[in-house]
């Protein structure tokens, strides 16, 4: 038998660190799940194992967070990831105005405050 992580949340976090955007996927159902956890939700299978997710999604929803100036306005967005899941995250590279539900997205590990974070930017018509 396996053994279960005591952390999976410090694993996925562990792995941005690495360079790494990994997401936990059930090897009997092959579903994957996020946030990181040590059961699969709905079945409570145990057998999730750490596989390199594709870094593609799309926006399902987003909203702008205004703030004071000099503060900068962002954006807050729900991505729907190529395996599945859904995730909070940023768009960064375009305007609060620019991101657009349906929009095809790309995973990027940045640093902020020196912790690992993981974004999205849009994918260009030409990429």
């Amino acid at each position: 038998m396996d053994h279960l992580p005591l952390n999976p949340d410090q694993d996925f976090r562990a792995h941005l660190q690495s360079g790494r955007f990994m997401l936990q996927r059930s090897r009997g159902s092959g579903a994957y799940v996020f946030p990181p956890r040590v059961a699969q939700p709905g079945t409570g299978a145990r057998d999730l194992e750490w596989m390199a997710a594709s870094g593609l999604g799309t926006v399902y929803s987003t909203s702008t967070v205004r703030c004071k100036p000099p503060l900068p306005d962002y954006n807050v967005a729900l991505v729907e990831l190529a395996e599945g899941p859904r995730m909070m995250t940023q768009v960064i590279g375009i305007a609060c105005a620019e991101v657009r539900i349906g929009m095809p997205v790309r995973a990027r590990i940045i640093t902020d405050n020196d912790e690992p974070r993981l974004v999205f930017e849009p994918v260009s018509e030409t990429s």
